[in-house]
């Protein structure tokens, strides 16, 4: 909570975001074009799949990155709800719509990938439904905040709406495993070396990409919020003054 409580002071917060920010969103293209190329050019063709499997250095991390963002943003909303941290729940909400993109991307590659290999371009199979589940709690979450006519009600209905949707990620998880499904279960992240390293090290680079790029999206985002803020209280004060 200490590293919190300093990042407490917006001051502190734009001083130290508006480099970090730079930093990540260049860090993450680099690695993303990086990953990129390693995905198409370097990795091996998948046995069964072919090259079409390809598309899953894209599709993969983006899977992780629509959970990881959701999780950050509960993480955020908690905090934002128990200890009223200045600036949670304006790190919970500008990441919300950068957690869509990645879930949007995610079904979108996820419907491309599955047309040549199903057969389909969808399936209501339990992962598929469940990440379409999630981008739509991604799409209230938003709109809760844009129709409230207070930020203080707007963060504390979202903040419940973010802890209450995080029951969904548990399901997205492990629904291949709870349900017969079409997708296929998990290959990263186990014990069973089901990826070679030729598919892995593509895969991790285009997740800390992934992963780079949304700390400097939302840092941004964080920071345009923080500037809405101050000049709105601005504008109060002065109609209060004039």
């Amino acid at each position: 909570m200490a590293v919190l409580s300093y990042f407490a002071n917006p001051q502190r917060f734009m001083a130290v975001s508006r480099p970090l920010s730079l930093i990540f969103m260049a860090l993450g293209v680099t690695l993303i074009l990086f990953g990129g190329w390693l995905g198409l050019f370097v990795a091996p063709s998948d046995y069964r799949q072919g090259d079409a499997a390809r598309i899953m250095f894209v599709h993969v991390p983006s899977a992780w990155l629509s959970m990881g963002v959701f999780a950050f943003m509960a993480g955020a909303s908690f905090v934002s709800l128990v200890w009223r941290h200045a600036l949670a729940d304006v790190a919970a909400k500008s990441a919300a719509p950068i957690g869509a993109a990645f879930t949007l991307l995610c079904l979108v590659t996820g419907s491309i990938w599955g047309r040549p290999i199903w057969g389909t371009w969808w399936e209501w199979d339990g992962r598929m439904t469940s990440v379409l589940v999630l981008f739509f709690i991604y799409l209230g979450y938003i709109a809760v905040w844009a129709s409230m006519e207070t930020q203080e009600k707007a963060a504390r209905a979202a903040a419940i709406l973010c802890l209450v949707g995080v029951i969904n990620l548990p399901i997205i998880k492990f629904s291949v495993d709870w349900w017969n499904t079409l997708h296929q279960p998990a290959t990263f992240f186990t014990g069973d070396n089901n990826a070679t390293d030729g598919f892995k090290y593509p895969m991790y680079v285009m997740a800390l990409g992934y992963l780079s790029l949304f700390g400097g999206a939302t840092l941004l985002n964080m920071r345009a919020e923080v500037m809405s803020r101050r000049a709105e209280a601005i504008a109060q004060r002065r109609a209060r003054q004039g």
